[in-house]
């Protein structure tokens, strides 16, 4: 049984015997913060090869090397689902993030609305986000956060056979009749905190592969919406039931 109380995601191959270079932020984490010295043990991921038990080979104050072990845990896949949402104040942003990674999604996209106040996001700053979700929930995916692009544009582009659920504030606490196609690929819409214009709501209604989606009788914040939207088709479509 492992020892080992840190997981880290890293970019490189594991396999047993596979030696692992640090990055310096990575050794000072390790050795600097978490304390470990030479044969401490370190759960591994990549997102492509499971979770590898791995030992201290060599640690340094800016560098250091870990040697992969054993394979405690395959490669999980989330289902097929995206998560699409406006970007809000940054601390609920995060949220969002987070809460995606830990509930399972595979794929996250910030999308910009009318009524979406941020112009620009951090990528690099929301893809370090997951990663670090991923190592604190036990995760071997860590779900890729595309850039900003507006709405229209993704929906230009969109493949069809991916049904898009769209949470919908006119649709509160009205029942919605499910869809002839419940599995497969899917993804979730949900809007900025002033909701949906009136053109996007039109829009979205006339597409094939959207979906309205309800939320319960009451009207949600948008972070609070993104985790309800994603509780209940986890649990009706996804690896939940």
């Amino acid at each position: 049984m492992t020892e080992a109380k840190v997981r880290l995601c890293v970019d490189h191959p594991l396999r047993q015997g596979q030696t692992v270079p640090l990055t310096e932020a990575q050794a000072h984490y390790l050795f600097g913060v978490m304390r470990l010295g030479a044969g401490g043990q370190v759960l591994l991921f990549n997102g492509q090869d499971g979770e590898w038990l791995a030992s201290v080979a060599e640690a340094g104050k800016r560098r250091g090397t870990l040697l992969c072990d054993d394979q405690t845990r395959g490669q999980d896949l989330p289902p097929d689902l995206w998560l699409l949402f406006a970007p809000i104040k940054k601390a609920r942003t995060d949220f969002i993030v987070e809460k995606a990674v830990e509930m399972g999604v595979r794929r996250i996209l910030p999308v910009q609305t009318e009524f979406t106040n941020a112009e620009r996001i951090r990528q690099d700053r929301l893809q370090a986000h997951a990663r670090e979700a991923a190592e604190q929930c036990g995760a071997t995916y860590v779900p890729a956060v595309e850039e900003l692009a507006p709405l229209t544009r993704v929906l230009a582009g969109w493949d069809t056979g991916r049904l898009l659920w769209f949470a919908d504030e006119d649709t509160a606490g009205a029942p919605v009749a499910e869809p002839a196609q419940k599995g497969g690929a899917a993804a979730i819409l949900i809007g900025p905190e002033g909701g949906f214009s009136a053109t996007e709501r039109a829009r979205l209604r006339l597409l094939p592969f959207v979906v309205p989606m309800t939320l319960g009788p009451r009207i949600l914040r948008a972070d609070t919406a993104a985790v309800a939207a994603l509780t209940l088709w986890q649990a009706s479509y996804g690896d939940w039931r």
